[in-house]
């Protein structure tokens, strides 16, 4: 049998009393008046965890993915974080027991572990087989970004612009490029007339059309860094804890050696994270097709950690739904590199660096046949996650 840590625990520590303030993706709290206020935005982030005795990944494959799908499901709840921005809003709250609308089972089903829902570990496992990695290896923070980024050229529902910044540099030219890509076009009159038969993906129609109408695709950003060598450089930590105050903010997929976490917050010198080392039974529709939900939200204290114990192999996300929010963004990131004591994490200009060998991934389908060109996007650090033997 697989054994892993999540076997060993069995108590979560309650939240520190402390005067620093408590911030959770852009949202500031006390935990002496809003103690409750953290705990239900914690208990409302999607928390996606090892799960068993699913279809079999590919018809043939693992049931399960303890042991090596834990970078996976942080992937898939960064990517949750920015559906529900889209399509729920960051005021969103689940509340044990109360109805919700259907646009959040619309998001959490995207995600369900089965071979065609969006963003379920079957699609991003046989994804990644693409890109060079089998089916159960271990992936890096940059490698499960790119796989999520060329299956959500799928989700026609939520009609993302993803863009995965490389090379350390935020490029806001080709961002705006790809946001407004879909406008391509003077007016609604010049546009080609939309289907009426048009199927969005089992969605309503209309939100497609409004979708390819709008001036502005919602942006989902996503920097993969690296922060050091073998432990984070203390001179980035001011930085990275800004990045969680941005209201843009998706949060930090990365960890510690060996195992991945999603870091939604900080307090003092610890962050806030969401852990996916618990196995779980994988879900099913009930008797009415109603999906039960419960074990997609964690209902426990969140799980902290030192900054300096994360590893300096990290991704970085935002979430921008407006260009206003993409200006507000690039503002920030202004001022944050004037901010004493704090090494900026990445480089922020306009127009692509003359020096850059033109690596334009921004257009790259599902069956693009560019395998070979984008390899060079794809982790040089995945050894450092490598998982251990059992």
């Amino acid at each position: 049998a697989t054994l892993t840590y999540d076997t060993l625990r069995f108590e979560y520590e309650d939240f520190p009393e402390t005067k620093e303030p408590v911030w959770i993706l852009g949202r500031k709290y006390s935990v002496f008046t809003e103690k409750e206020e953290i705990l239900l935005d914690v208990t409302s982030r999607l928390w996606f965890t090892y799960r068993k005795n699913f279809p079999a990944i590919g018809g043939t494959g693992p049931t399960s993915d303890t042991g090596w799908g834990c970078m996976l499901r942080c992937g898939q709840m960064i990517f949750a974080q920015a559906l529900v921005c889209r399509h729920l809003g960051r005021d969103w709250r689940w509340i044990k027991g109360k109805r919700q609308m259907d646009n959040y089972f619309n998001v959490l089903n995207a995600f369900i572990d089965k071979k065609d829902s969006y963003y379920s570990i079957h699609q991003i496992a046989q994804m990644g087989v693409g890109e060079g990695k089998s089916i159960g290896q271990w992936y890096g923070p940059n490698t499960v970004a790119q796989v999520l980024k060329k299956l959500a050229t799928f989700d026609t529902w939520s009609s993302l612009a993803v863009h995965i910044a490389m090379d350390n540099t935020v490029v806001m030219e080709e961002i705006r490029r790809l946001c407004q890509s879909n406008f391509s076009c003077a007016g609604a009159a010049a546009c080609p007339a939309v289907e009426s038969d048009v199927l969005y993906n089992g969605y309503p129609e209309e939100a497609g059309v409004r979708d390819r109408l709008s001036l502005w695709k919602p942006l989902v950003l996503l920097i993969p860094l690296r922060l050091g060598l073998t432990e984070i450089n203390e001179a980035y930590i001011e930085t990275l804890k800004h990045c969680f105050m941005m209201p843009q903010s998706l949060g930090v997929i990365g960890g510690k050696p060996n195992s991945a976490h999603y870091f939604i917050g900080y307090v003092g010198e610890e962050l806030i994270y969401l852990d996916p080392h618990t196995t779980q039974p994988a879900v099913e529709p009930n008797d009415s097709g109603c999906l039960p939900d419960e074990s997609f939200h964690c209902q426990h204290p969140p799980c902290r950690m030192s900054i300096a114990e994360l590893d300096p192999s990290i991704a970085v996300g935002f979430f921008c739904n407006t260009e206003e929010d993409f200006n507000d963004w690039c503002q920030q990131i202004k001022k944050l590199s004037l901010v004493r004591g704090a090494l900026p994490m990445f480089e922020l200009v306009e127009r692509q660096p003359s020096h850059f060998s033109n690596p334009d991934v921004l257009n790259l389908t599902p069956d693009s046949s560019d395998a070979d060109r984008l390899e060079r996007f794809f982790d040089s650090e995945d050894e450092d996650f490598e998982i251990l033997s059992l």
